[in-house]
């Protein structure tokens, strides 16, 4: 479907004279689908994650994207993606060169629509979407990890990474920073902007405020 469709829907919806029957059923469609959607599809994921730890899927826009990547860029070797939904940050970062290129997801849902992006566009095989909980996920020897998470997530997550990823790792947040880093480079504006992170400065200035205590 072409991005202006849902531009031309909605035209098209404007310049017709709908009655209050119209606008109900409508109303009463959407509540449905969206309804569906959840139960179907992203609910499943949700069952045994905590309420605070749950994080709804909103696919990354074209420029969300392109501001991770460019944050990226000059880097080289693994990257992780955790929480990667229907894995764009992953199919990109292949493009970008990144091997082996992993995504972490916990619905499966999602993960088969990530496998379903890859085959389509030929990278089977070449890269990797596991359903795995990303708080058991091993990150000692990531060079590059992406998240796109909710604060909430976030404020616990910046733990673990500090204590498993190494000194050379870099970091890069979509939507929302990390709550108590400091970011080394930020790309774009509003909800378009992306964080990135080094892991060896995290970790300096950490313990420099250990020192002064």
């Amino acid at each position: 479907m072409d991005d202006d469709a849902p531009d031309e829907a909605l035209a098209d919806i404007k310049g017709r004279q709908i009655g209050g029957w119209g606008v109900a059923q409508i109303a009463v469609g959407t509540g449905l689908t969206v309804y569906a959607m959840w139960v179907g599809i992203l609910q499943p994921g949700f069952r045994k994650v905590p309420l605070k730890l749950q994080v709804p899927y909103i696919p990354a826009s074209k420029t969300q994207v392109q501001n991770v990547m460019t944050l990226l860029r000059g880097r080289k070797g693994n990257l992780v993606d955790l929480g990667s939904g229907d894995g764009r940050i992953v199919l990109e970062a292949h493009r970008h060169g990144f091997n082996p290129a992993v995504g972490y997801e916990l619905n499966p849902w999602l993960i088969s629509l990530a496998r379903i992006h890859a085959w389509r566009l030929g990278y089977h095989g070449k890269v990797a979407y596991l359903r795995e909980d990303l708080w058991k996920v091993d990150l000692t020897k990531c060079k590059n990890i992406t998240v796109f998470l909710a604060p909430s997530v976030l404020s616990l997550l910046q733990e673990k990474l500090h204590a498993e990823l190494p000194d050379g790792a870099l970091v890069v947040a979509g939507r929302f920073p990390f709550p108590d880093w400091e970011p080394c480079r930020i790309e774009g504006h509003g909800v378009d902007r992306a964080w990135a992170y080094n892991m060896q400065a995290q970790k300096q200035r950490l313990l420099g405020k250990v020192s002064n205590m």
